[in-house]
């Protein structure tokens, strides 16, 4: 069953994408459905069926050199588990939404068959993001890291008449390879340590490698520390966190169905996965979790801030995903890798029907994306209307706090993102991380009520023709919103307990036996080694005893449960003040503060910084190699050596074909006397 998930979307894009000639392309394009939707359905049983037991599945023997085996094998636990439905459900559904979506793009002539290509590079993105999660060892994993690479290249450039799409699409292959460059630094030295690069050999290594020290940059380092910060560097580029966070927005210029996959609820994530993946590692690097925590929250509360004031539809919702990335991370840092991964879960539902949703408004506007257009849209699309209403209140945590202290009830957004805030509270004392969050939480909430606010609500602005001929979105679009507002509604209470409950529960459902999990309950200090990842042969994690947070956070006083409540009406209440009873005051606060305006309309300058540090002196650097180093060295010498040196010797050899004898015989005799000499100065005439 594994392998067919595994292999089914690689069937389908190189059925869709080579055989579409053959059997059409409504054929191809519904093969290549059908197939993510059976490995959909397969994932979900895996899912739901799986009992907590580490398995591996051989495909194929792959390297072998030396100490070096890398077998082709499906890594079968609950992370893993997890991510097949992530993947495989919300790939299954964007496929669905694209035949409405992509059935009459103005990017391309009608006689263009472009709707293959496009489904083959969904399936194909698909099969590498299945690669990673299934990983049996690091390379196998780092193939798939960079299949997704590409795929995303693809996807993101698939406009590829638009200058700024090309420009993205290069832009985020450029950015990612950055990250990428220390992922591969963290696999090398892995393997220095340890000799292998399957994960059950590396989990067993380290708790003997906590006081291992390595050189590196002609200094000594912690071993863990050093491979947790590379690993995490992988991990920001592919997340998009700060620093090698600025391919994310761009990305937008790709066709909406690919934001919903690729940057919503699949690629990005990858990056959390690979923290959650190496939790073992991450357990004995404490310096390298406080540097994850840091950078998580600070790009919660960066991307937020920009969130504020972007009027591109896809932009906003892009640097929520950049925000809501930076929880996930926090989480991960503070080694409570469950809550990481229960807002991973939910995180796809809800924002994938975002983006969705904005796909359809933006296919309801004629391809208009920019929110100052919109306005009063919720007679029109009424549908899309209600599905981004239920995704908007799933984003910004709308629930019933008072009912906290028991069992949540609320959308998914509340319950998963109120346990990642309440564990920085309790892993943090309150501190940094906590209240980047909390604020964050506040700006999620009013950035995502002024994008409701001034695209369905108010008067309509813009193009009147545009407004008038508005429309409803076919039932391929409306069906996947249906599907995933049951998972943005449900899925947080439904897997409360699993992943965020009492340590019982949360260790049974990661496969922790029962008896190691009540010991753990019961025991001085309550602590748990809940199960994420498996490890040789009891399935349990190696987590460290001393990581309480996930006890403790459960403890933290009544007013951390309702900060995130509270930070939501706010923004709520300033975003309805602003945009429904005061149109008006955007635009005065705008001019009023016009420095830190522009600051956050800017992305904090981010981009420009790097055109400065990284951009001009590459090219100018560019420019020397080809003037200096092309024209004026290699084409100067050759152009010397051909019209200097060798037509001097090419007429000096003309003229000495001269036709004359005596010409001949005096080089004869100058010859022969210079042999003479030669010979007898050498002394070869002994």
């Amino acid at each position: 069953m594994e392998t067919i998930i595994l292999f089914a979307p690689l069937v389908g894009a190189i059925l869709c994408g080579f055989g579409w000639k053959v059997f059409g392309e409504k054929a191809a394009q519904w093969t290549a459905t059908g197939l993510l939707f059976v490995s959909a359905f397969l994932s979900w049983i895996v899912f739901l069926t799986f009992d907590g037991t580490t398995e591996n599945i051989q495909i194929l023997r792959w390297i072998e050199s030396g100490t070096l085996s890398a077998d082709w094998a499906i890594r079968m636990d609950r992370l893993t588990a997890i991510m097949l439905i992530v993947i495989t459900t919300v790939s299954a559904l964007v496929h669905l939404y694209s035949f409405g979506y992509m059935a009459h793009d103005h990017n391309f002539k009608e006689s263009e068959s472009y709707r293959p290509r496009f489904f083959a590079y969904l399936s194909f993105f698909t099969f590498a993001m299945l690669m990673l999660v299934t990983a049996d060892n690091l390379v196998q994993m780092f193939f798939g890291w960079e299949g997704v690479g590409l795929a995303s290249y693809l996807l993101i450039g698939f406009y590829f008449r638009k200058p700024s799409a090309n420009a993205a699409a290069i832009k985020a292959f450029v950015v990612n390879r950055v990250g990428d460059f220390g992922f591969a630094l963290g696999i090398f030295a892995l393997y220095l340590v340890t000799d292998s690069i399957r994960f059950e050999d590396i989990f067993a290594a380290m708790p003997g490698l906590q006081d291992h020290t390595i050189t590196f940059l002609w200094a000594d380092w912690n071993t863990l520390n050093l491979i947790a910060v590379l690993l995490f560097i992988g991990a920001m580029g592919k997340s998009a966190q700060l620093f090698l966070h600025t391919w994310l927005p761009d990305a937008m210029e790709g066709p909406t169905p690919v934001s919903a996959l690729i940057h919503a609820a699949t690629m990005v994530t990858a990056g959390v996965f690979l923290i959650c993946r190496m939790s073992p590692l991450m357990e004995y690097a404490p310096q390298a979790t406080a540097f994850i925590v840091f950078i998580g929250a600070t790009t919660a509360f960066f991307a937020a801030t920009v969130g504020l004031v972007q009027n591109d539809i896809k932009r906003v919702i892009a640097y929520s995903t950049c925000s809501q990335l930076g929880y996930m991370f926090v989480a991960a840092g503070l080694g409570v890798y469950s809550v990481a991964m229960f807002h991973l879960l939910t995180h796809a539902f809800f924002k994938a029907m975002l983006f969705l949703g904005a796909g359809s408004v933006i296919h309801a506007m004629h391809h208009e994306q920019d929110m100052r257009n919109y306005g009063g849209l919720r007679h029109k699309i009424p549908k899309t209307f209600w599905m981004m209403m239920i995704g908007t209140l799933a984003i910004t945590g709308v629930g019933i706090p008072l009912l906290y202290v028991g069992f949540p009830i609320g959308f998914a957004g509340f319950v998963s993102k109120d346990a990642i805030i309440e564990s920085a509270y309790a892993g943090t004392a309150g501190g940094y991380a906590f209240w980047m969050l909390v604020i964050a939480a506040l700006m999620t909430s009013f950035y995502s009520w002024r994008l409701m606010f001034m695209t369905f609500y108010g008067t309509p602005r813009g193009d009147a023709h545009t407004h008038d001929n508005a429309h409803e979105s076919p039932n391929s679009m409306l069906v996947p919103l249906y599907v995933l507002a049951i998972g943005a509604v449900f899925s947080g209470m439904v897997w409360y307990g699993a992943f965020f409950g009492s340590n019982d529960k949360v260790g049974k459902f990661f496969g922790v036996p029962y008896a190691a999990a009540e010991a753990a309950a019961e025991g001085d200090h309550g602590k748990l080694h809940y199960n994420l990842v498996g490890a040789p042969g009891e399935g349990a994690i190696h987590n460290s005893p001393d990581n309480h947070v996930l006890n403790d956070a459960h403890a933290v006083p009544v007013w951390v449960k309702l900060s995130p409540f509270v930070a939501m009406l706010a923004g709520l209440a300033l975003a309805y003040q602003m945009y429904i009873r005061r149109p008006d005051l955007p635009g005065k606060l705008a001019r009023q503060q016009a420095p830190l305006y522009n600051f956050l309309l800017n992305k904090w300058y981010f981009d420009e910084l790097y055109h400065f540090i990284f951009v001009k002196p590459a090219l100018a650097l560019g420019r020397f190699l080809w003037k200096q180093g092309d024209s004026r060295l290699i084409d100067g010498g050759i152009n010397g050596l051909a019209m200097g040196i060798i037509p001097f010797f090419t007429r000096l050899a003309g003229r000495a074909q001269s036709g004359y004898v005596f010409t001949y015989a005096l080089a004869m005799v100058l010859g022969i006397a210079a042999l003479l000499t030669w010979v007898t100065l050498t002394g070869g005439a002994n």
